[in-house]
């Protein structure tokens, strides 16, 4: 189960969070993060699995634990924003293969405002978050 709950956490933070996979990439420490999220969660798994609980929904519950931090997503927020406000440019993007690094590029240029609005799954919805990140980009892309 420790080696499923490492790929699954990775897997996620690659496809959710890539600037973070850079940043740990970067820093040497990958293994050691994921080994700090699986060692937190260990306890939670080891009632589970008393209780009887079935391995795939203990890795699922187990899962959203050590990415409750993570999510929403900024890049998957980014990524979409960008791909309904400004579709010439996402296209433009993609197809020159630098998609993945322009989204993580936008991320830091609007950091302040998720710091700003508090970003979380409650309200990754407001509209005004979501015009101050559109203008953000309009900035950034004019740059």
């Amino acid at each position: 189960m420790y080696k499923n709950l490492k790929e699954k956490l990775w897997a996620f933070i690659t496809q959710n969070n890539p600037d973070l996979m850079f940043t740990l990439q970067e820093g040497y420490s990958v293994t050691t993060y994921l080994e700090d999220k699986i060692t937190k969660v260990m306890p939670m798994v080891m009632d589970f699995l008393a209780e009887g609980k079935e391995g795939h929904a203990i890795e699922e519950l187990a899962l959203l634990e050590m990415t409750k931090e993570l999510r929403p997503s900024k890049f998957n927020y980014i990524k979409d924003v960008l791909a309904s406000e400004f579709p010439s440019e996402h296209g433009k993007f993609r197809e020159a293969g630098v998609l993945t690094y322009e989204c993580i590029n936008m991320i830091e240029a609007c950091n302040d405002l998720y710091l700003s609005f508090d970003f979380s799954e409650a309200n990754q919805k407001d509209i005004r978050l979501r015009h101050a990140i559109i203008a953000r980009i309009h900035d950034y892309l004019s740059i």
